[in-house]
């Protein structure tokens, strides 16, 4: 669950219009487009037993609908049903449609490297993501909850006192990992460090937790604490607060100032429909409508025209929050449709071929394959890797027909 979404913004009814300027085109071969991905999902079938984040102690995913779908924490559905992070069939997937709708890469949500409730695992998730994003050549950047540190030292598993070491040893593996990896995202030639808040170090603490390394990351904060905390920049995210719903006017506002930030990741979401409420969690931080997918397209208007180096979409998949734009069984491929759309000075592949991860995915996940079958399969993503589409459909849609394919099975 992402914790402490007081954001303290004053939102004012001032109406923005949403339109493309002419160089808008040109902006977009200019700008680096990512999306936020949370790496914190366990399955049953792969590791054995369902996290909490598709249940939040509250929901069973044993249980299905009459449609087959599995009751998790969400309103809405994974499209290849609720996976598991630290499966590679599924992040391939991912990777794949991210590469088909023009992204350029993601910013990964990261708790560190302490072995402390799923932190651990969201960190062994992530390396296995980020070499499917390589593979895809796909960029990556990190975004660090500082929250994680407060929570260890609440629940005893840190001492007080100790919680600047403990941040410097995660930052320092990021240096040592990362930073210097030719996928990690930069600006101006130093490494991109997104902290969600801060939520629990001060200036100063921060300060000497970045220091030592022999480029400092240009730093990222919530547009609030950004100036306080000494970040280098403000990043945005979907601006709910007080439990209501937020119009467009004042999300429109909140965009706006933003953007006029010198230094800013601007933001791009589809809706905010979050699930704490039904869960017992806590009252609902508040909504914003997707109307009909409009929000998503306008919002991903006014970070194209605005000064950003660097957008932001919130995001692949926080299935608790309802910011989700990978396909889902609500909205199937709506939101990488719409990429697809309105990036086409970077398209290179169609609509047709963003159902062919998921077909690959399915098909990986059927029971009974045979050696050959694997191998087929395995042809098929590596065409898909490639760019190749039209010879790993043809491979796929002869898998499909083989005996051992799977009878009865429908693609989407």
């Amino acid at each position: 669950m992402r914790v402490a979404r007081a954001l303290s913004i004053i939102l004012t009814a001032i109406a923005l219009t949403v339109a493309v300027s002419p160089s808008a085109c040109a902006q977009d071969r200019t700008k680096t487009v990512l999306v936020h991905y949370m790496p914190w999902y366990a399955s049953k079938p792969v590791s054995g037993e369902w996290g909490w984040h598709w249940t939040m102690n509250r929901f069973n995913p044993e249980k299905t609908d009459a449609n087959g779908q599995r009751e998790i924490a969400s309103h809405d559905s994974p499209l290849i049903g609720p996976y598991d992070s630290g499966d590679d069939h599924a992040l391939e997937c991912q990777a794949l449609l991210m590469k088909f709708a023009g992204l350029n890469g993601v910013i990964i949500d990261w708790y560190g490297t302490a072995d402390f409730r799923d932190y651990a695992m969201i960190h062994r998730n992530t390396q296995r993501l980020i070499a499917q994003l390589k593979k895809a050549g796909l960029q990556f950047a990190i975004c660090y909850e500082d929250q994680s540190v407060k929570h260890m030292v609440e629940n005893g598993h840190l001492p007080k006192g100790d919680e600047v070491a403990e941040a410097s040893r995660s930052v320092k593996w990021l240096a040592e990992n990362c930073f210097g990896d030719p996928a990690y995202v930069t600006l101006n030639g130093r490494p991109i460090l997104i902290v969600f808040g801060p939520q629990h170090f001060s200036k100063a603490q921060l300060q000497t937790i970045m220091s030592g390394h022999l480029k400092r990351p240009v730093l990222f904060g919530l547009p609030h604490l950004a100036q306080n905390a000494g970040m280098d920049g403000a990043f945005g995210w979907p601006p709910v607060t007080g439990g209501r719903e937020i119009t467009r006017e004042a999300w429109t506002a909140y965009l706006k100032r933003l953007h006029s930030h010198d230094q800013a990741i601007s933001v791009v979401f589809p809706a905010f429909h979050d699930i704490y409420k039904e869960a017992g969690l806590h009252d609902s931080y508040g909504s914003i409508n997707s109307r009909d997918g409009k929000t998503f397209t306008e919002t991903l208007a006014l970070a194209r025209n605005s000064r950003s180096q660097i957008i932001q979409i919130a995001t692949w998949n926080d299935y608790g929050e309802g910011t989700v734009i990978e396909p889902t069984t609500k909205y199937g491929y709506r939101y990488l449709e719409a990429l697809q759309t309105h990036l086409a000075s970077r398209r290179t592949f169609t609509a047709d071929d963003l159902r062919l991860p998921v077909k690959l995915y399915e098909l990986r996940n059927q029971r009974s394959r045979s050696p050959t079958q694997l191998a087929e399969l395995q042809r098929a993503s590596d065409f898909l890797f490639a760019g190749k589409c039209k010879e790993a459909r043809a491979v796929l849609d002869a898998v499909r027909r083989s005996g051992e394919s799977g009878k009865g099975h429908r693609f989407r």
